[in-house]
Protein backbone atom coordinates (compact mmCIF):
# COMPACT_ATOMS: atom_id res chain seq x y z
CA UNK A 1 0.00 0.00 0.00
CA UNK A 2 1.17 3.40 -0.48
CA UNK A 3 2.05 5.89 2.31
CA UNK A 4 -1.38 7.01 3.96
CA UNK A 5 -1.93 10.76 3.46
CA UNK A 6 -4.95 12.16 5.45
CA UNK A 7 -6.25 16.01 4.56
CA UNK A 8 -6.47 17.48 8.43
CA UNK A 9 -7.78 20.50 10.06
CA UNK A 10 -5.78 21.79 12.93
CA UNK A 11 -8.69 20.77 15.34
CA UNK A 12 -8.91 17.20 14.05
CA UNK A 13 -5.09 16.74 14.09
CA UNK A 14 -5.16 17.65 17.58
CA UNK A 15 -7.97 15.18 18.06
CA UNK A 16 -5.53 12.74 16.73
CA UNK A 17 -2.79 13.64 18.53
CA UNK A 18 -4.54 13.90 22.10
CA UNK A 19 -3.56 11.54 25.20
CA UNK A 20 -6.31 11.86 27.10
CA UNK A 21 -8.55 8.94 28.67
CA UNK A 22 -11.44 10.21 27.41
CA UNK A 23 -11.78 13.39 24.77
CA UNK A 24 -14.60 14.95 23.62
CA UNK A 25 -14.44 16.56 19.93
CA UNK A 26 -16.60 19.43 18.52
CA UNK A 27 -19.17 21.24 19.96
CA UNK A 28 -20.73 23.36 16.69
CA UNK A 29 -21.68 21.92 13.33
CA UNK A 30 -19.77 21.48 10.71
CA UNK A 31 -16.40 21.16 12.53
CA UNK A 32 -15.11 17.69 10.77
CA UNK A 33 -16.10 15.70 13.89
CA UNK A 34 -17.06 12.04 11.87
CA UNK A 35 -14.34 12.62 9.76
CA UNK A 36 -11.91 13.16 12.70
CA UNK A 37 -13.20 10.26 13.99
CA UNK A 38 -12.95 7.93 11.38
CA UNK A 39 -9.13 8.88 10.46
CA UNK A 40 -8.57 8.99 14.10
CA UNK A 41 -9.60 4.70 13.92
CA UNK A 42 -7.79 4.10 10.67
CA UNK A 43 -4.46 5.68 12.00
CA UNK A 44 -4.97 3.50 15.43
CA UNK A 45 -5.62 0.25 13.28
CA UNK A 46 -2.85 0.41 11.23
CA UNK A 47 -0.16 1.40 14.22
CA UNK A 48 -1.63 -1.30 16.29
CA UNK A 49 -1.93 -4.49 14.52
CA UNK A 50 -4.92 -6.51 16.09
CA UNK A 51 -6.50 -3.97 17.98
CA UNK A 52 -10.28 -3.58 18.49
CA UNK A 53 -12.50 -0.71 18.17
CA UNK A 54 -15.86 0.00 18.89
CA UNK A 55 -17.81 2.70 17.34
CA UNK A 56 -21.12 3.53 18.78
CA UNK A 57 -24.48 5.33 17.77
CA UNK A 58 -27.94 5.12 19.25
CA UNK A 59 -29.22 3.88 16.21
CA UNK A 60 -27.86 1.03 13.50
CA UNK A 61 -29.45 3.33 10.96
CA UNK A 62 -27.91 6.49 12.04
CA UNK A 63 -24.20 4.66 11.64
CA UNK A 64 -25.15 3.50 7.83
CA UNK A 65 -26.13 6.98 6.83
CA UNK A 66 -22.62 8.35 8.35
CA UNK A 67 -20.20 7.38 9.36
CA UNK A 68 -19.89 3.46 7.54
CA UNK A 69 -20.73 5.05 4.55
CA UNK A 70 -17.84 7.74 4.99
CA UNK A 71 -15.32 4.80 6.31
CA UNK A 72 -15.80 3.27 2.72
CA UNK A 73 -14.72 6.36 1.13
CA UNK A 74 -12.37 6.97 3.23
CA UNK A 75 -10.59 3.73 4.31
CA UNK A 76 -8.41 2.16 1.75
CA UNK A 77 -9.92 -0.81 -0.51
CA UNK A 78 -6.10 -2.65 -0.16
CA UNK A 79 -6.16 -2.66 3.69
CA UNK A 80 -9.55 -2.68 4.76
CA UNK A 81 -12.87 -4.82 4.11
CA UNK A 82 -16.21 -4.30 5.66
CA UNK A 83 -18.92 -7.15 6.10
CA UNK A 84 -21.95 -5.82 6.39
CA UNK A 85 -23.95 -8.88 7.78
CA UNK A 86 -22.00 -8.77 11.20
CA UNK A 87 -21.40 -5.01 11.03
CA UNK A 88 -17.30 -5.56 11.59
CA UNK A 89 -14.28 -3.81 9.34
CA UNK A 90 -11.79 -5.45 9.34
CA UNK A 91 -7.99 -4.62 8.28
CA UNK A 92 -5.18 -6.40 6.79
CA UNK A 93 -3.02 -6.61 10.40
CA UNK A 94 -6.01 -7.90 11.85
CA UNK A 95 -6.92 -4.85 13.11
CA UNK A 96 -11.35 -4.65 13.39
CA UNK A 97 -13.85 -2.20 14.33
CA UNK A 98 -17.11 -2.91 15.53
CA UNK A 99 -19.96 -0.60 14.14
CA UNK A 100 -22.70 -0.67 17.08
CA UNK A 101 -25.47 1.16 18.38
CA UNK A 102 -27.51 1.45 22.24
CA UNK A 103 -30.56 2.52 21.12
CA UNK A 104 -32.23 2.19 25.01
CA UNK A 105 -30.50 1.15 28.53
CA UNK A 106 -30.53 -2.77 28.01
CA UNK A 107 -28.32 -2.38 24.88
CA UNK A 108 -25.43 -2.09 27.14
CA UNK A 109 -25.27 -5.99 27.29
CA UNK A 110 -24.69 -6.66 24.00
CA UNK A 111 -21.21 -5.58 24.90
CA UNK A 112 -20.71 -7.56 28.18
CA UNK A 113 -18.26 -9.64 27.52
CA UNK A 114 -16.34 -7.38 24.80
CA UNK A 115 -13.29 -6.10 25.43
CA UNK A 116 -11.61 -3.06 23.30
CA UNK A 117 -8.53 -0.92 23.27
CA UNK A 118 -10.88 2.79 21.92
CA UNK A 119 -15.01 2.98 21.92
CA UNK A 120 -15.81 5.68 20.08
CA UNK A 121 -19.16 7.71 20.29
CA UNK A 122 -20.64 9.85 17.79
CA UNK A 123 -22.80 12.18 18.87
CA UNK A 124 -22.43 11.71 22.45
CA UNK A 125 -25.01 13.71 23.69
CA UNK A 126 -27.55 11.35 22.27
CA UNK A 127 -26.29 8.90 24.85
CA UNK A 128 -27.19 9.16 28.82
CA UNK A 129 -24.57 8.94 31.57
CA UNK A 130 -25.31 5.26 32.54
CA UNK A 131 -24.62 3.92 29.34
CA UNK A 132 -21.36 5.68 28.82
CA UNK A 133 -20.33 4.60 32.41
CA UNK A 134 -20.97 0.91 31.52
CA UNK A 135 -19.92 0.71 28.21
CA UNK A 136 -16.57 2.50 28.69
CA UNK A 137 -16.26 -0.61 31.88
CA UNK A 138 -15.64 -2.62 28.14
CA UNK A 139 -12.48 -0.59 27.47
CA UNK A 140 -9.71 -3.33 28.51
CA UNK A 141 -7.60 -5.70 26.84
CA UNK A 142 -4.49 -8.19 27.63
CA UNK A 143 -1.80 -5.94 25.53
CA UNK A 144 -0.29 -3.02 26.18
CA UNK A 145 -2.01 -0.59 23.27
CA UNK A 146 -3.03 3.04 24.69
CA UNK A 147 -6.85 2.81 25.77
CA UNK A 148 -9.05 6.04 25.83
CA UNK A 149 -12.85 6.66 25.03
CA UNK A 150 -12.98 9.04 21.73
CA UNK A 151 -16.41 10.95 21.53
CA UNK A 152 -18.02 13.54 19.11
CA UNK A 153 -20.61 15.69 20.15
CA UNK A 154 -22.74 18.98 18.92
CA UNK A 155 -24.67 20.62 22.32
CA UNK A 156 -28.69 19.35 22.86
CA UNK A 157 -30.00 15.90 23.33
CA UNK A 158 -30.69 14.18 25.98
CA UNK A 159 -27.53 13.75 27.05
CA UNK A 160 -26.50 17.65 27.03
CA UNK A 161 -25.75 18.45 30.73
CA UNK A 162 -24.27 15.11 32.09
CA UNK A 163 -21.33 15.44 29.00
CA UNK A 164 -21.28 19.27 29.71
CA UNK A 165 -20.71 18.51 33.32
CA UNK A 166 -17.77 15.86 31.99
CA UNK A 167 -16.11 17.79 29.95
CA UNK A 168 -17.25 21.29 29.61
CA UNK A 169 -17.22 22.16 33.28
CA UNK A 170 -14.22 20.65 34.89
CA UNK A 171 -11.95 23.91 32.57
CA UNK A 172 -10.55 25.42 29.82
CA UNK A 173 -11.00 23.50 26.88
CA UNK A 174 -8.16 22.22 24.85
CA UNK A 175 -6.08 21.58 27.90
CA UNK A 176 -5.57 18.20 29.50
CA UNK A 177 -7.46 18.10 33.03
CA UNK A 178 -6.71 15.27 35.83
CA UNK A 179 -10.16 13.81 37.34
CA UNK A 180 -8.72 11.70 39.39
CA UNK A 181 -9.55 8.56 38.34
CA UNK A 182 -8.25 9.76 34.70
CA UNK A 183 -7.57 12.65 32.30
CA UNK A 184 -10.11 14.09 30.30
CA UNK A 185 -9.80 16.76 27.07
CA UNK A 186 -12.67 19.07 25.57
CA UNK A 187 -11.49 19.73 22.23
CA UNK A 188 -14.03 22.23 20.08
CA UNK A 189 -14.39 23.01 16.70
CA UNK A 190 -16.35 24.45 14.71
CA UNK A 191 -17.47 25.05 11.06
CA UNK A 192 -15.04 27.97 10.65
CA UNK A 193 -12.25 25.76 11.95
CA UNK A 194 -13.29 23.50 9.27
CA UNK A 195 -11.40 24.66 5.64
CA UNK A 196 -12.02 21.97 3.48
CA UNK A 197 -16.29 22.79 4.45
CA UNK A 198 -15.67 26.27 4.05
CA UNK A 199 -14.14 25.94 0.72
CA UNK A 200 -16.61 23.39 -0.89
CA UNK A 201 -19.45 24.80 0.67
CA UNK A 202 -19.04 28.49 1.43
CA UNK A 203 -23.03 28.84 1.74
CA UNK A 204 -23.17 26.59 4.88
CA UNK A 205 -22.70 29.40 7.81
CA UNK A 206 -25.00 31.58 5.62
CA UNK A 207 -27.55 28.75 6.13
CA UNK A 208 -27.05 28.35 9.57
CA UNK A 209 -27.87 31.94 10.25
CA UNK A 210 -31.16 31.15 9.08
CA UNK A 211 -32.07 28.88 12.15
CA UNK A 212 -34.01 30.53 15.02
CA UNK A 213 -31.65 32.11 17.34
CA UNK A 214 -31.57 28.78 20.11
CA UNK A 215 -30.44 26.54 16.95
CA UNK A 216 -27.74 28.85 15.92
CA UNK A 217 -26.23 29.77 19.12
CA UNK A 218 -25.75 25.69 19.22
CA UNK A 219 -24.92 24.71 16.07
CA UNK A 220 -23.38 27.49 15.06
CA UNK A 221 -21.49 29.37 17.61
CA UNK A 222 -21.64 25.67 20.07
CA UNK A 223 -22.79 27.38 22.85
CA UNK A 224 -23.61 24.60 25.45
CA UNK A 225 -25.39 26.67 27.75
CA UNK A 226 -28.58 26.22 25.63
CA UNK A 227 -30.97 23.63 25.08
CA UNK A 228 -34.44 22.52 24.58
CA UNK A 229 -36.42 22.41 28.30
CA UNK A 230 -33.80 24.96 29.38
CA UNK A 231 -35.56 27.53 32.16
CA UNK A 232 -32.85 30.44 31.77
CA UNK A 233 -32.51 31.36 28.26
CA UNK A 234 -31.45 34.42 29.02
CA UNK A 235 -28.26 33.00 29.95
CA UNK A 236 -25.02 33.69 28.02
CA UNK A 237 -21.66 33.13 29.33
CA UNK A 238 -20.46 36.08 27.21
CA UNK A 239 -23.09 38.15 28.76
CA UNK A 240 -23.01 36.58 32.13
CA UNK A 241 -19.99 35.98 33.10
CA UNK A 242 -17.39 38.81 33.38
CA UNK A 243 -13.99 39.82 33.81
CA UNK A 244 -13.05 39.87 37.13
CA UNK A 245 -11.94 43.71 38.76
CA UNK A 246 -11.29 45.14 42.07
CA UNK A 247 -14.23 46.02 44.02
CA UNK A 248 -14.96 49.55 45.23
CA UNK A 249 -14.58 49.70 49.19
CA UNK A 250 -17.75 51.84 49.19
CA UNK A 251 -19.63 49.25 47.53
CA UNK A 252 -22.69 47.80 49.36
CA UNK A 253 -21.56 43.70 50.05
CA UNK A 254 -24.26 41.43 50.39
CA UNK A 255 -24.18 37.11 51.27
CA UNK A 256 -26.98 35.01 50.78
CA UNK A 257 -26.85 30.96 50.76
CA UNK A 258 -29.03 27.81 50.70
CA UNK A 259 -28.40 25.78 53.31
CA UNK A 260 -28.81 21.94 53.92
CA UNK A 261 -26.91 19.59 54.72
CA UNK A 262 -26.63 18.16 51.50
CA UNK A 263 -25.52 21.73 50.36
CA UNK A 264 -24.41 24.70 51.29
CA UNK A 265 -24.63 27.45 48.75
CA UNK A 266 -22.94 30.69 49.96
CA UNK A 267 -22.44 33.69 47.44
CA UNK A 268 -20.71 37.34 48.12
CA UNK A 269 -22.35 40.07 46.07
CA UNK A 270 -21.48 43.65 45.35
CA UNK A 271 -23.95 46.37 44.35
CA UNK A 272 -22.55 49.03 42.33
CA UNK A 273 -23.84 52.86 42.42
CA UNK A 274 -26.15 52.38 39.27
CA UNK A 275 -28.22 49.39 41.27
CA UNK A 276 -25.97 46.08 38.89
CA UNK A 277 -25.06 43.54 41.08
CA UNK A 278 -22.05 41.42 40.59
CA UNK A 279 -21.38 37.94 42.42
CA UNK A 280 -18.01 37.88 43.14
CA UNK A 281 -17.25 35.01 45.89
CA UNK A 282 -18.36 31.36 46.08
CA UNK A 283 -18.78 28.32 48.75
CA UNK A 284 -20.18 25.29 47.91
CA UNK A 285 -19.69 22.14 50.16
CA UNK A 286 -22.04 19.42 51.36
CA UNK A 287 -22.21 17.62 54.59
CA UNK A 288 -21.39 20.31 56.32
CA UNK A 289 -23.18 20.86 60.31
CA UNK A 290 -24.55 24.39 61.21
CA UNK A 291 -20.87 24.98 63.03
CA UNK A 292 -18.75 23.76 60.14
CA UNK A 293 -21.27 25.97 57.74
CA UNK A 294 -20.56 28.92 59.84
CA UNK A 295 -16.92 28.55 59.95
CA UNK A 296 -16.63 28.80 56.52
CA UNK A 297 -18.55 31.68 55.69
CA UNK A 298 -16.93 33.48 58.41
CA UNK A 299 -13.48 32.44 57.04
CA UNK A 300 -14.37 33.16 53.62
CA UNK A 301 -16.15 36.59 54.48
CA UNK A 302 -13.25 38.89 54.20
CA UNK A 303 -15.31 42.44 54.37
CA UNK A 304 -18.06 44.02 56.26
CA UNK A 305 -21.63 42.39 54.68
CA UNK A 306 -24.69 44.84 54.92
CA UNK A 307 -27.35 42.21 54.18
CA UNK A 308 -27.02 38.11 54.78
CA UNK A 309 -30.41 36.69 53.00
CA UNK A 310 -31.85 33.02 53.40
CA UNK A 311 -34.90 30.97 52.85
CA UNK A 312 -37.54 31.23 55.23
CA UNK A 313 -37.40 27.51 56.17
CA UNK A 314 -34.36 27.94 57.98
CA UNK A 315 -36.72 29.70 61.25
CA UNK A 316 -38.44 26.62 61.62
CA UNK A 317 -37.88 25.68 65.10
CA UNK A 318 -35.50 22.82 65.59
CA UNK A 319 -37.06 20.21 67.72
CA UNK A 320 -34.16 18.51 69.07
CA UNK A 321 -32.63 22.23 70.33
CA UNK A 322 -36.03 24.37 70.38
CA UNK A 323 -34.12 26.84 67.91
CA UNK A 324 -34.26 27.45 64.61
CA UNK A 325 -31.19 27.38 62.19
CA UNK A 326 -31.44 30.78 61.85
CA UNK A 327 -30.69 31.53 65.60
CA UNK A 328 -28.02 28.87 65.37
CA UNK A 329 -26.01 30.79 62.66
CA UNK A 330 -26.58 33.77 65.14
CA UNK A 331 -24.97 32.39 67.80
CA UNK A 332 -21.89 32.17 65.40
CA UNK A 333 -22.05 35.39 64.15
CA UNK A 334 -23.86 35.01 61.17
CA UNK A 335 -26.99 37.04 61.18
CA UNK A 336 -29.74 36.53 58.41
CA UNK A 337 -32.88 38.30 57.08
CA UNK A 338 -35.68 36.22 55.95
CA UNK A 339 -36.10 36.16 51.83
CA UNK A 340 -39.61 35.84 50.07
CA UNK A 341 -39.75 32.10 49.17
CA UNK A 342 -42.40 32.57 46.34
CA UNK A 343 -40.80 30.20 43.74
CA UNK A 344 -42.46 31.58 40.40
CA UNK A 345 -42.50 35.10 41.55
CA UNK A 346 -38.52 34.55 42.56
CA UNK A 347 -37.74 33.35 39.55
CA UNK A 348 -39.50 35.80 37.17
CA UNK A 349 -37.48 38.27 39.14
CA UNK A 350 -34.34 37.25 38.61
CA UNK A 351 -34.84 36.47 34.67
CA UNK A 352 -35.54 40.42 35.10
CA UNK A 353 -31.95 40.80 36.65
CA UNK A 354 -30.53 38.69 33.75
CA UNK A 355 -32.31 40.39 30.69
CA UNK A 356 -29.38 43.00 29.26
CA UNK A 357 -30.44 46.83 30.20
CA UNK A 358 -28.44 49.61 28.95
CA UNK A 359 -25.71 50.91 31.31
CA UNK A 360 -24.31 54.15 31.91
CA UNK A 361 -22.66 53.89 28.43
CA UNK A 362 -25.70 53.20 26.77
CA UNK A 363 -24.18 49.69 25.85
CA UNK A 364 -26.61 46.16 26.90
CA UNK A 365 -25.49 44.50 29.40
CA UNK A 366 -27.73 42.60 32.33
CA UNK A 367 -27.93 43.85 35.59
CA UNK A 368 -26.59 40.51 37.61
CA UNK A 369 -23.02 39.18 36.55
CA UNK A 370 -20.83 36.77 37.94
CA UNK A 371 -16.86 36.52 38.25
CA UNK A 372 -15.79 33.42 37.14
CA UNK A 373 -14.83 32.12 40.28
CA UNK A 374 -18.23 31.02 41.31
CA UNK A 375 -17.88 27.93 38.90
CA UNK A 376 -21.01 25.88 40.53
CA UNK A 377 -23.40 29.12 39.83
CA UNK A 378 -21.87 29.29 36.29
CA UNK A 379 -22.02 25.62 35.79
CA UNK A 380 -25.57 25.62 37.32
CA UNK A 381 -27.75 28.37 35.90
CA UNK A 382 -27.69 27.35 32.08
CA UNK A 383 -28.77 23.66 33.63
CA UNK A 384 -31.95 23.93 35.34
CA UNK A 385 -34.88 23.03 32.97
CA UNK A 386 -38.69 23.88 33.37
CA UNK A 387 -41.01 22.02 35.34
CA UNK A 388 -43.19 19.79 33.55
CA UNK A 389 -45.81 20.99 35.95
CA UNK A 390 -45.66 24.28 36.15
CA UNK A 391 -43.65 26.18 33.36
CA UNK A 392 -43.29 29.21 35.41
CA UNK A 393 -41.29 27.15 37.93
CA UNK A 394 -37.82 25.51 37.62
CA UNK A 395 -37.86 21.57 37.92
CA UNK A 396 -36.71 20.06 41.30
CA UNK A 397 -34.68 17.14 39.39
CA UNK A 398 -31.55 17.13 38.69
CA UNK A 399 -31.49 18.72 42.61
CA UNK A 400 -28.35 19.16 43.15
CA UNK A 401 -28.32 22.03 40.26
CA UNK A 402 -31.08 24.18 42.34
CA UNK A 403 -28.74 25.04 45.48
CA UNK A 404 -26.58 27.86 43.91
CA UNK A 405 -29.68 29.70 41.71
CA UNK A 406 -32.07 29.25 44.75
CA UNK A 407 -29.69 30.94 46.55
CA UNK A 408 -29.23 34.01 44.31
CA UNK A 409 -33.07 34.01 44.37
CA UNK A 410 -33.01 34.84 48.24
CA UNK A 411 -30.81 37.49 47.25
CA UNK A 412 -32.88 39.27 44.58
CA UNK A 413 -36.09 38.36 47.02
CA UNK A 414 -34.47 40.46 49.67
CA UNK A 415 -34.85 43.79 47.47
CA UNK A 416 -31.42 44.61 47.47
CA UNK A 417 -30.09 48.39 46.84
CA UNK A 418 -26.95 50.22 46.55
CA UNK A 419 -27.88 52.37 49.31
CA UNK A 420 -31.82 51.22 50.95
CA UNK A 421 -31.60 49.05 53.76
CA UNK A 422 -33.84 46.07 52.88
CA UNK A 423 -37.41 45.31 54.05
CA UNK A 424 -37.30 42.59 56.66
CA UNK A 425 -40.52 40.79 56.84
CA UNK A 426 -39.92 39.28 59.99
CA UNK A 427 -38.49 42.80 61.89
CA UNK A 428 -39.18 41.98 65.91
CA UNK A 429 -37.58 38.54 65.43
CA UNK A 430 -34.15 40.07 63.51
CA UNK A 431 -34.56 43.01 66.08
CA UNK A 432 -34.17 40.22 69.18
CA UNK A 433 -31.42 38.57 67.58
CA UNK A 434 -29.58 42.03 66.93
CA UNK A 435 -30.18 43.03 70.48
CA UNK A 436 -28.87 39.33 71.60
CA UNK A 437 -25.80 38.92 68.89
CA UNK A 438 -24.81 42.52 67.87
CA UNK A 439 -25.38 44.58 64.95
CA UNK A 440 -25.32 43.77 61.01
CA UNK A 441 -22.75 46.83 60.38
Amino acid sequence: MKSLELSLTEKQMRFLKAEADEVLFGGAAGGGKSWGQLADALVYALQHPKSKQLVLRRTYPELEKSLIRVSLELYPQEVYRYNAAKHVGRFRNGSLVDFGYCDNENDVYRYQSSEYDVIRFDELTHFTEGMYLYLISRLRGANDFPKSVRSSANPGGIGHHWVKARFLDIGEPDVVHDCGAGTRLFIPAGAKDNGFLMEKDPGYLRRLRNLPEKEQRALLYGDWDVYEGQYFTEWRRDLHVCRPFPIPAEWRRYFTMDYGLDMLAGYWIAMAPEGRAYVYREVYQSGLIISRAAELILQNTKEPVYCSTAPPDMWNRRQETGKSVAELFAERGILLTRAENGRAAGWLALREWLRPVPDERGELAPSLQVFPCCRNLIRAMPGLLIDPNDPNDVAPEPHELTHAPDAIRYFIAGRPSPDLKPAWDDYEEQADLLLRYGSME
